[in-house]
């Protein structure tokens, strides 16, 4: 987890010093190291290097090509990197990162096929010294962060980790596409990772097979660091099967954390079960209702959103990355994101149709950087930590998104079927938690966190300060006094910027009970066991 910057264009001598000022105020995302490079008339680098591997100083940024000519900046994991050594027919430097192979990459193949080549998460700028054009390109599913606009004074294109960077040097701020390169003058889309090419409809055993292999291989190549590693832990299926595939991959007990309130935690106890079975050093983290209410401001600024859920799963994970950061040496961090748009969600166990089903997951997987992804990546690199996201791997959701929908429908009133079924009967956890209904983290952490926040909420506004919110926002305006409390809170921080979110997350509202006016599953029938 690293923070990058860079403009490209005629550079005005006030808008690069307050550029540069604003992103030196931040250096969360980068503590280990800062850089700040002019690379010609035109453009300008800079870079905040947390160390995670390749601890020396040959993995600081920018990175430069062997003749000097080409420099690059990265945030990134890049984990085929031998692979792409041997297809460029040279060895690794000695010393060097994981993203230096980006640059012989280029050079050898050019970026849409370096894109398309690389098994990672990543934000990248790339500056050709030859042309003198510099180039952009985030990963497929945009796990990692990078935003874009257009400089207030000289009109230079300004590329950045957060909006907070940005902000104060560009009139509008706006996500850079996932799956997207930019070439010095326009966007270029190297690959949809929803849109499927050709079904696969593998067998039931085959389907299974292939599922455990693909996330086994997804933990174990997340596992590689030259840091201490830990594993965020809820009790739910999809971290528990991280943490489960990780135990089995290491020798040492892995280190486990849980997060849940101190009044009425559901969470905590799942957590417990799984870091019993698969033999971890386990951590609880209790926060009170004050502590939640008293993280919303910082929440929210590093989230850069106003979105209800996205802030409700927030607050449990900054505090217990809060805690890892504080009380820990550990430094990167698996979570079990990207699952529930592969599998579904307790909502979409209302999908009329397969058809629907595969829409909805095509929908949901080219807006997770707006969302979940967002979530982890903000979360955790606020506290100069790395998330590494197993069910993001890219083999894993190509093979996913690719399956019959059929396959993937809830016929069994318990959702995510045949993920359960591709680790059932070998023992990785037990059936207590592989057959657990699932619940939104939000919830699971304990009702009183969203109750406590809507409370709040209720003292501090008026049904007539909602609806004077309309005409305020008329982008996604807030419907509700939470949804206000969120929404002024973000203004704070970035007035009129609330167009970097779409809309509000909610289920599909025209699949049966799922027209909804609150986007927790608690107000969906199917809840049921989710909460106990």
């Amino acid at each position: 987890m690293c923070g990058i910057v860079g403009y490209i264009g005629d550079i005005d001598d006030d808008i690069h010093a307050r550029l540069q000022a604003a992103f030196g105020r931040h250096p969360h995302r980068g503590p280990d190291h800062a850089a700040w490079a002019r690379l010609d008339e035109q453009t300008a680098f800079g870079f905040q290097r947390l160390t995670i591997r390749g601890l020396g100083d040959a993995g600081n940024q920018p990175l430069w090509s062997d003749d000097g000519r080409d420099a690059l900046i990265c945030n990134g994991e890049v984990y085929n990197e031998a692979a792409l050594y041997r297809r460029l027919g040279v060895a690794k430097p000695p010393g060097a990162s994981d993203c230096a192979v980006i640059l012989p990459m280029i050079r050898g193949f050019g970026i849409q096929r370096t894109c398309e080549l690389l098994d990672a998460e990543f934000a990248f700028l790339y500056h050709d010294g030859a042309t003198h054009r510099t180039y952009a390109a985030r990963d497929p599913i945009g796990i990692r962060p990078l935003f874009y606009g257009v400089a207030r004074l000289g009109g230079g294109m300004i590329f950045g980790s957060e909006v907070k960077f940005l902000a104060e040097v560009c009139d509008e701020v706006r996500p850079f596409p996932p799956g997207h390169l930019f070439d010095g003058e326009r966007f270029v889309q190297y690959r949809d990772i929803a849109e499927v090419a050709a079904p696969i409809r593998d067998d039931e055993p085959t389907t299974c097979a292939t599922i455990e292999r693909l996330l086994v291989a997804a933990v174990r190549k997340r596992l590689v660091a030259d840091v201490r590693v830990g594993f965020l832990l809820s009790g739910g299926l999809d971290s528990s099967l991280v943490c489960a595939i990780a135990a089995r991959e290491v020798r040492a007990p892995i280190e486990t954390f849980a997060v849940g309130m101190l009044e009425d935690a559901i969470d905590v106890k799942y957590a417990e079960i799984v870091a019993r079975h698969i033999g971890s050093h386990h951590h609880n983290v209790f926060v009170t209702k004050q502590q939640a209410l008293d993280a919303l401001d910082e929440v929210i600024f590093h989230l850069e959103t106003w979105d209800i859920t996205t802030i409700r799963a927030s607050v449990g994970m900054y505090l217990i990355c809060k805690y890892i950061k504080h009380s820990t040496d550990i430094k990167v961090l698996l979570t079990g994101e990207v699952s529930d748009e592969l599998f579904g969600y307790k909502y979409t166990d209302y999908a009329p149709s397969a058809a629907a089903f595969q829409h909805e997951a095509q929908k949901r997987l080219r807006e997770l950087h707006v969302y979940d992804v967002l979530r982890a990546d903000r979360c955790i690199a606020a506290h100069s930590l790395e998330a590494r996201v197993p069910f993001g791997d890219l083999e894993l959701v190509s093979y996913v998104m690719a399956l019959d929908p059929e396959r993937k429908l809830n016929t069994t009133n318990l959702g995510k079927a045949v993920l359960r079924r591709a680790f059932a009967g070998k023992d990785y956890l037990p059936d207590s938690i592989l057959l657990r209904e699932k619940a939104a983290f939000s919830d699971a952490m304990g009702h009183s966190l969203v109750d406590s926040i809507k409370d709040h909420a209720t003292r501090a506004y008026t049904e007539a300060d909602v609806r004077q919110a309309r005409s305020r926002f008329p982008h996604a305006p807030p419907f509700t006094k939470e949804s206000l409390l969120y929404r002024e809170i973000f203004e704070r921080h970035f007035p009129g910027r609330g167009a970097l979110i779409p809309a509000y997350w909610m289920p599909n509202k025209e699949w049966e009970h799922c027209d909804v006016s609150d986007p927790s599953a608690r107000v969906l029938p199917n809840y049921g066991a989710s909460g106990e």
